[in-house]
């Protein structure tokens, strides 16, 4: 990417903020350095990479790398055979530090997941190294203290000097104590000077006092002076102090040729926690910003939802909506100052650089980019005093530089182009300008007040008009992006709200043609008939999702109804099979029988052979009973369109159901009936009265006995309350359970459906409760499974 479209978008910011995100010195620099990459499977792969580190930061949080530093410049010494100091091999250390626990932050999950990441191969190239770390801590304490278990040498000399140390300090407090020499001191304690042990000897005792003057005070009153008695002693402290630093010198020389044998590992560690350290960079930035990845494609189309510029308040910026190279390849955005209009243009470029470095984007899931070679933007003020060029003159030099290097792989951004020269001749030349980018193909969008553009835009197939929404009511910009309708400047407007006399507006208007106020009149209906299209394709979209949940409504009713009435005819078919097979068992034993009693007396038994008939015929008798009272339960009987009422029990032909007339049928014949929750306009033709039949018995009983007689005549052994809310079907099936258990029916089906599983488990609720229940049990295959519950009473 050319320099001058980085600043110009304001692209070195982001890199700004970027490296704040960065804890050491090649993570800031990584960030600091990147640029949009200028190859498509490299933008992918990078984006790949921020990816996959922004969903471990939102699993495990931040990277665990912050103290290291960069050690490159004292590996380049241990490569030349130079020796570390402390502090060098104590940052090395840290750098090992860092390996580890990158290696426990990669596979702190890993026994859960077994998928291999892009990342894993970096955490894998870090190597700890415990020993020569283990040897490091065990030498060398801070930056400027070794240890004394460093060596067994080193142990000795310090020993050694401590005693000595002792003993000058136990001498010099007898000194001290003297009382000889108390009057002569300065003060009573012992001061050192050239790391020798001294006293401080006052002035005039200075001939008095045997030893070596080391420094007097600022006043001269104060002299310091190592007593005789202690200088053989300083002496061997001295040289045991030059032992200890010969005994370091070679501690470090050693660690350092320790270190220096894991050369290539330690500058492959290095290099790879500063790749880390900036790509987990970019994750914590797309965490702070919210951001998504975007997805690319090399085709030219860019489609961003809610997007967001970056720099902006994350809190007040209000996202847009841009789309670009699929249906049209240019977009002129038209609409008043400060509405919103270069904050597009800069969001669109920005989100493109951003996108291309690897970084995630501020926008909405889903939100795809153009990869782009190249990416142009003339904006802003580009007035030059130092080369004496005008606004105009700065802009269309930019401008040529443009034309002359853009493709079709490039994206252009024009802002308010043919501004600052006459109106008229700056239309048509912008006009030019975009109508050569168009043939040519090439991406582009543009900021404008010119009219002319806008008509430029209505009338050329593959550029869109597009602008920023201006609230008239309120006088203020609403910063929303309206995609295909171009935008009114609104300038009487906003010359009114800032205070400009009307007398001077009015004028103004006078001298607007007729033309120019049809033209801007036509924009504002435009303006209004897209709102009110969005509003009824927001209630089209929302009848169009209730059609679609009622059809599949129906759609599973359909299938339910279906899957019933297959179960019903293979239920009587196996109950047909049963009652043949029974009969041809009693045939078969009837024949055997009377082929016995032939061949034993040589003539039927009359008696006998009377009483199997007898029997034959009970069990025909009771067959006949158990169809009997399947068969006139209901019978749906086909009657005329001015005899169904509302309120009649009616059979529909065309759905297999049961129902209830809700209204006489209209002067289309057209009934509407409810058939459980489903209410449904159906013909007259394909509807027949149920006539409930009536029992013509006389019962000679009287009390309880008849009223449980007369429940028995109409309690079905079954209820249905799908499509009930919880508390009516609860008082339903209440007054069901009472009605069933005084008829004595052994045993009732509830149908409450499958649904979400509120109903039944409301009903089991009540039937735990339940006094008459004995048990009660969910369906078997057959008999509707979950969709139904068996009660059994005592």
């Amino acid at each position: 990417m050319n320099n001058k479209v980085l600043k110009t978008l304001e692209y070195n910011k982001i890199i700004e903020q970027l490296s704040n995100y960065a804890y050491s010195s090649i993570g800031q620099a990584l960030c600091i350095n990147l640029e949009p990459y200028n190859d498509y499977d490299t933008v992918i792969a990078a984006q790949k990479e921020t990816g996959e580190a922004l969903m471990m930061v939102y699993r495990k949080g931040s990277l665990p790398m912050r103290n290291f530093k960069d050690i490159r410049s004292s590996l380049n010494r241990l490569k030349i055979g130079g020796d570390l100091n402390m502090e060098e091999l104590l940052d090395i250390s840290y750098v090992l530090d860092a390996c580890s626990r990158g290696k426990q932050y990669n596979s702190s999950d890993k026994k859960e997941s077994q998928d291999t990441g892009i990342l894993d191969s970096l955490f894998d190239a870090l190597q700890p190294l415990n020993p020569l770390n283990q040897e490091i801590k065990n030498c060398i304490v801070s930056k400027d203290e070794m240890s004394d278990d460093a060596s067994s040498e080193l142990r000795s000399i310090r020993r050694s000097i401590k005693n000595l140390n002792d003993k000058v300090r136990q001498s010099l407090n007898q000194l001290i104590n003297s009382s000889s020499v108390r009057n002569m001191l300065q003060e009573s304690v012992i001061t050192m000077r050239n790391n020798r042990y001294c006293l401080p000897v006052k002035q005039e005792y200075r001939q008095q006092f045997s030893g070596m003057i080391h420094d007097q005070s600022s006043t001269g009153s104060t002299l310091f002076i190592e007593p005789m008695s202690v200088v053989k002693l300083n002496n061997d402290i001295r040289e045991l102090m030059s032992k200890e630093q010969d005994e370091i010198d070679r501690i470090l020389s050693e660690l350092s040729s320790v270190a220096n044998e894991y050369f290539d590992e330690l500058h492959v560690n290095i290099e790879t926690l500063g790749r880390l350290d900036f790509i987990f960079a970019k994750a914590s930035y797309a965490k702070k910003l919210n951001c998504v990845a975007p997805v690319f494609n090399n085709v030219g189309k860019v489609h961003i939802k809610k997007g967001r510029h970056p720099l902006l308040d994350q809190k007040e910026v209000v996202p847009i909506d841009v789309w670009l190279g699929n249906e049209f390849s240019m977009l002129m955005i038209t609409g008043p100052n400060t509405g919103g209009k270069t904050v597009t243009l800069k969001t669109v470029g920005l989100l493109t650089l951003m996108g291309q470095s690897g970084l995630h984007i501020p926008a909405f899931d889903g939100s795809e980019l153009a990869f782009f070679n190249e990416v142009y933007a003339d904006i802003g003020d580009e007035q030059s005093i130092e080369q004496n060029l005008s606004t105009f003159s700065s802009h269309m030099t930019n401008i040529i530089n443009i034309l002359s290097n853009a493709d079709v792989n490039s994206l252009v951004l024009f802002d308010e182009l043919g501004a600052g020269t006459d109106p008229t001749e700056g239309a048509a030349l912008a006009m030019s300008i975009l109508q050569y980018l168009h043939n040519q193909n090439i991406r582009t969008i543009a900021t404008t007040h010119y009219s002319e553009l806008k008509v430029f835009a209505l009338s050329t197939p593959g550029v869109e008009n597009a602008s920023c929404e201006f609230d008239v009511q309120t006088l203020k910009p609403t910063y929303k992006l309206l995609i295909g309708i171009p935008g009114k400047s609104n300038a009487f407007a906003i010359s009114k709200r800032l205070g400009l006399q009307d007398y001077i507006i009015d004028s103004a208007k006078d001298l607007i043609t007729i033309q120019d106020k049809q033209f801007e009149d036509l924009i504002t209906d435009l303006e209004i008939n897209k709102k009110d299209i969005e509003k009824e394709k927001e209630i089209a979209e929302k009848y169009r999702k209730e059609i679609e949940t009622l059809k599949l409504e129906m759609e599973d009713k359909k299938d339910k109804i279906s899957s019933q009435r297959d179960d019903i005819i293979k239920e009587a078919k196996l109950q047909a099979h049963k009652i043949l097979q029974d009969a041809k068992m009693v045939a078969d034993d009837s024949i055997r029988k009377f082929n016995k009693w032939v061949k034993e007396s040589g003539t039927a038994n009359q008696p006998e052979l009377e009483n199997e008939r007898q029997k034959i015929r009970e069990r025909l008798t009771n067959i006949e009973k158990g169809f009997s009272s399947g068969l006139t339960s209901k019978k749906p009987i086909k009657t005329e369109i001015k005899n169904i009422k509302a309120g009649d029990k009616v059979f529909v032909s065309t759905f297999n159901q049961n129902g209830i007339v809700l209204t006489p049928p209209n002067n289309k014949g057209e009934a509407l009936i409810q058939m459980g929750i489903i209410k449904t306009k159906v013909h007259a033709s394909n509807l027949s009265i149920i006539n409930e039949p009536t029992e013509n018995k006389t019962i000679s009983t009287t009390g309880s006995s008849k009223v449980k007689m007369n429940k028995s005549s109409s309690i079905k052994p079954e209820i249905d309350v799908r499509g009930y809310i919880v508390d009516d079907a609860l008082a339903t099936i209440e007054k069901y359970i009472d009605d069933a258990y005084l008829s004595h029916i052994p045993q009732v089906t509830l149908i409450h459906g499958k649904g979400t599983g509120a109903l039944r488990d409301a009903i089991h609720s009540y039937l735990r409760k339940c006094k008459y229940v004995k048990s009660f049990r969910l369906g078997n295959f057959g008999e509707g499974e979950s969709g139904v519950t068996i009660v059994e009473f005592k």
